[in-house]
């Protein structure tokens, strides 16, 4: 079909539109901030390619000054953007993860997953960038910054939402190491998208990036549904919800559904009163973003314990 005769199939203002041809024309979170060793705000960054035959990349941030003889916790981040929007390297996402680096004197991997390919190519992707950060943890990894800095006593992964899409994690790998997480998701609302819902109670926005969904009990969508989230990899569980975000009560699910499933773990849940979505990211300097980064730095530099497995998952509702 013609480009400039196809029709709009899917538009969610202001972010993105979808035609009937396929093009997808995303009208935010397209800018890119070019890597830099030596950057003035403190923190070096460089992008790696993880997986050369998928394209999954990533983009690393550590503390320019690190003491040689102390290891710094690892943080795996993916980026919000309903899964079609944003990447590692717009503004938005390179300045708040430079923050909290520096902030936290941390190292982040921050994930680039394929927003061209529908679910669960991000799940895969997502899996495929944890692996890949875990292979380095006996020292003989394919990047020395993860090498000679991370301390894999101290990890912590963190998801972000946009947009009344759930940010999810990648499905649970049956047989796979504790690293393993879970999905979440969403199980109510509406993203027309201009259209119809095409699956009563699933809004489009899903059903634009997962075609295949079975609907409202996808286990890809609603924590619910799966009878093995008690098995979530992991043994500490932030949840960050604001008050006024539209996704408050679907954080406040998460955290009661993972308390009521038999999970072994420990789970707390931080409110930041009179908020909206995503305000860390657009008012960063704000005092409650600046108590929210706190709250997180705190999170992520907990004393592990003598074994040495603790590892955490940082879900950010907004």
């Amino acid at each position: 079909m013609d480009s400039t005769t196809a029709e709009v199939l899917y538009f969610f203002p202001p972010f993105l539109r979808v035609y009937t041809d396929g093009r997808v024309e995303r009208l935010a979170g397209t800018d890119v901030v070019p890597p830099s060793i030596n950057s003035d705000t403190g923190v070096s960054t460089k992008d790696v390619v993880i997986a050369p035959e998928t394209g999954v990349s990533a983009r690393l941030f550590k503390p320019i000054s690190v003491n040689p003889e102390k290891r710094l916790p690892l943080l795996v981040y993916f980026h919000g953007g309903g899964f079609s929007l944003c990447s590692p390297y717009c503004s938005m996402y390179h300045n708040y993860i430079t923050s909290l680096v520096l902030a936290g004197q941390i190292i982040a991997v921050s994930v680039d997953y394929q927003p061209e390919n529908p679910l669960p190519a991000a799940y895969e992707d997502s899996w495929t960038a944890l692996q890949w950060a875990v292979s380095h943890s006996n020292g003989q990894g394919s990047e020395p910054w993860l090498n000679d800095h991370a301390d894999f006593r101290e990890f912590s992964w963190r998801e972000t939402t946009q947009e009344a899409i759930f940010r999810t994690t990648w499905p649970y790998k049956p047989g796979s190491t504790r690293w393993a997480a879970h999905d979440v998701g969403k199980v109510d609302g509406n993203i027309s998208g201009g259209r119809p819902e095409e699956i009563p109670g699933v809004d489009n926005r899903w059903l634009y990036v997962c075609p295949t969904t079975s609907g409202f009990n996808d286990r890809r969508m609603n924590p619910a549904a799966d009878e093995r989230l008690w098995r979530l990899g992991c043994d500490k569980v932030l949840v960050c919800v604001a008050e006024k975000d539209v996704l408050r009560e679907r954080g406040w699910f998460y955290y009661e559904t993972l308390g009521k499933s038999g999970w072994n773990g420990e789970a707390v849940i931080m409110e930041t009163e009179g908020e909206k979505h995503v305000f860390h990211l657009f008012e960063p300097s704000s005092e409650r973003a600046v108590n929210l980064m706190t709250r997180i730095v705190s999170f992520i530099n907990q004393e592990f314990v003598e074994d040495g497995s603790v590892s955490g998952l940082l879900l950010n509702h907004y």
